[in-house]
């Protein structure tokens, strides 16, 4: 753990000083160094993610394809969905609107007194070694992330924003950042706020968010690939979370059966395999499903109505909101 941090410290150093450093004060933006040089770390970390992308689930989605036939232009939208979250675009946007409010936040909670909870202190002795605290947070952000999820199926007004990032019929290892804009504000502030009140630090909190970003970038490739009947119990397999999107049954309460599709079948609240990162929630809860299948991905209504949902940025962003006032 310790040389690998070392390592990405002395590249974040370096990005910072021969890049991001010298633009600033070209800008005469020189006093927010210490906040860009946070941001660094985050361009770095979306790079490296995109680098592992190209390299190696690229190359699955070419060897073991799901669809062989997928639309070019949603695929092209879902790539500027990626670049403008994992090289830090959409992070610095939330941070010049938002991040005031949660210093104030913050602020005013230690002066009532209200400060955070160090899951690891309260653990001392057991989360002594940093892996093991590491995936204790792990855990816990799992956890929390997996309610949250179920709650953008059930409460229909966060449906509307979050049914963008389900309406991707050609679903590839870019399409998970494919969310509407204010669905990503609502969930990175809870996380963040998550993060704060159980003490979570940069470093760790970095680390986090990349290794579910790029294991979520898995979870959505277009590759037939499970982790067998072990595996998929331990991690979101692409299998497992590609029922989650598949039209009928991962998203709704319903399941299939042949080329029939059936509604009001599932016992679960709002469909499957909800899990971010570990299935061990859904299993828990009661909203797994392990089969071995395939399904198209999608939303009924696009079937049934044949509802738009967009094809480029901006309009898919304007859909959402006119969903999200009941004008869609």
């Amino acid at each position: 753990m310790q040389w690998i941090q070392n390592m990405f410290e002395l590249a974040q150093q370096w990005l910072f000083e021969a890049v991001v450093q010298p633009i600033l004060y070209s800008f005469g933006l020189g006093g927010m160094v210490e906040d860009a040089f946070v941001g660094t770390g985050w361009l770095l970390v979306g790079l490296v993610q995109i680098a592992v992308m190209l390299a190696l689930i690229g190359p699955l989605q070419r060897w073991r394809p799901v669809d062989s036939t997928l639309d070019a232009a949603e695929i092209r939208t879902d790539v500027l969905y990626t670049l403008l979250h994992r090289l830090g675009i959409v992070r610095v946007v939330l941070f010049l609107s938002v991040e005031p409010l949660f210093d104030d936040l913050f602020g005013w909670l230690r002066v009532m007194g209200l400060g955070t909870v160090h899951i690891d202190q309260l653990m001392a002795g057991v989360t002594d070694h940093p892996v093991i605290s590491f995936v204790i947070y792990l855990v816990v952000f799992d956890f929390f992330d997996y309610w949250m999820h179920r709650g953008q199926h059930r409460f229909e007004w966060w449906w509307s924003l979050h049914s963008l990032h389900h309406s991707q019929r050609s679903m590839t290892m870019w399409s998970d950042t494919r969310n509407h804009l204010l669905d990503d504000l609502i969930r990175d502030s809870l996380i963040v706020i998550l993060g704060q009140l159980i003490g979570v630090g940069p470093g760790q909190f970095i680390a986090l968010v990349a290794i579910a970003q790029l294991s979520e970038s898995l979870q959505h490739a277009n590759v037939r690939m499970h982790f067998g009947r072990i595996g998929e119990r331990l991690w979101v397999s692409p299998r497992f979370h590609r029922l989650h999107h598949s039209i009928g049954l991962g998203h709704e309460n319903g399941g299939k059966q042949g080329d029939q599709l059936l509604y009001g079948q599932s016992p679960a609240l709002g469909g499957h395999n909800f899990g971010v990162l570990l299935p061990w929630w859904d299993m828990l809860f009661g909203t797994a499903n392990f089969e071995l299948r395939w399904d198209p991905t999608g939303i009924r209504d696009q079937v049934e109505t044949g509802r738009d949902y967009g094809r480029g940025f901006w309009e898919q962003q304007k859909l959402g909101l006119m969903r999200l006032v009941g004008r869609d």
